[in-house]
């Protein structure tokens, strides 16, 4: 009977927008697209939105385009000067109102992205760590069939494997949410134990940002946070949830992943923290007075922080990693 109310206290708060149920509303598989260089073929999925030795740092890290290191073609133009810093940079520089993608694809997983034309560099994190990696920008033909504008492939050795998870990144703009960033600071001000700088910033944002229902109603593939507009409406999806807490942890030199992946069925986005102390937190992360347990603030602030609910957060088996940003 324990079981029946937590898996219907969940329901509830998927059917509400915190995530889509993989029974009922999977992603289509996109066809082949049409190559246009000897590439290996790839598969175009449009990535659902996800809804419903310690670092010293000292200022906050931003990425740079340093064009050591450049491809470029009439089109788009790939940096990847900073590798050992855990990203690449891609712009797409020619006029185009047609649909781009952008694929890293590391020594374990394919990350698939969406690219706006005629925009400033974007950066991409290199989330598998040390090994080979391609990126490749594409545009659409014709229907879900896309060709290959450029590619270029590098070895990554990383400076240390928190590299990916300090910088800003298209998921985790915290560059420009200077709001954002003052409150993290602001939050975190006088600590200096990394766990007290998570408790903070968890608890403000638990506390403090309401599930905006209307957007999970609504919201699109290839919706993107942006962390100052979620700070001052003080609502957001799961996503936004995610993304925000990231980027106030970051800009205080914590490393923190942004991960995507499955709460049971539903696709859900939810945090991970490391700590001179724990090492990466990934299945205890908030701390109920004894023990810290999974970090998890959508569920956690929709739930009320219930009993239910924070035991149904607090079991790893109900979360299943897919991606990490």
């Amino acid at each position: 009977m324990r079981k029946m109310r937590i898996s219907a206290l969940l329901l509830a708060l998927l059917l509400a927008g915190c995530g889509r149920d993989t029974q009922t509303q999977a992603p289509a598989e996109e066809p082949a697209y049409v190559e246009e260089v000897a590439l290996q073929e790839v598969d175009m999925e449009d990535e659902a939105v996800a809804l419903a030795a310690a670092p010293a740092v000292d200022t906050m890290l931003v990425p740079v385009a340093s064009g050591t290191l450049v491809k470029a073609s009439d089109k788009a133009q790939i940096d990847y000067s900073n590798t050992a810093d855990g990203y690449v940079m891609v712009r797409y520089t020619a006029s185009t109102t047609k649909r781009l993608k952008v694929q890293v694809k590391g020594p374990a997983t394919t990350y698939t992205y969406n690219l706006t034309a005629g925009e400033d560099w974007t950066t991409f994190p290199l989330s598998d760590g040390n090994g080979s990696y391609q990126t490749v920008v594409y545009e659409n033909v014709s229907g879900t069939k896309y060709s290959t504008v450029l590619s270029q492939s590098f070895t990554v050795t990383l400076k240390d494997e928190f590299a990916p998870f300090l910088r800003p990144n298209q998921y985790v703009d915290y560059e420009p949410a200077v709001n954002t960033v003052a409150k993290a600071k602001e939050l975190t001000a006088g600590k200096t134990e990394t766990l007290d700088k998570v408790a903070a910033i968890y608890d403000f944002v638990v506390q403090n940002i309401t599930y905006d229902r209307q957007l999970a109603a609504t919201v699109q593939s290839g919706y993107l946070p942006v962390l100052d507009t979620v700070l001052d409406k003080k609502t957001g999806i799961c996503f936004d949830y995610a993304a925000l807490m990231t980027g106030m942890l970051r800009s205080q030199g914590v490393p923190c992943k942004l991960v995507v992946g499955y709460a049971g069925t539903a696709y859900h986005a939810w945090i991970s923290v490391w700590s001179e102390k724990t090492g990466w937190v990934d299945g205890v992360v908030y701390f109920d007075g004894t023990t810290w347990k999974r970090m998890d603030p959508t569920f956690a602030s929709s739930g009320k922080q219930s009993a239910s609910i924070m035991q149904y957060i607090g079991d790893g088996k109900n979360y299943t990693v897919k991606y990490l940003y």
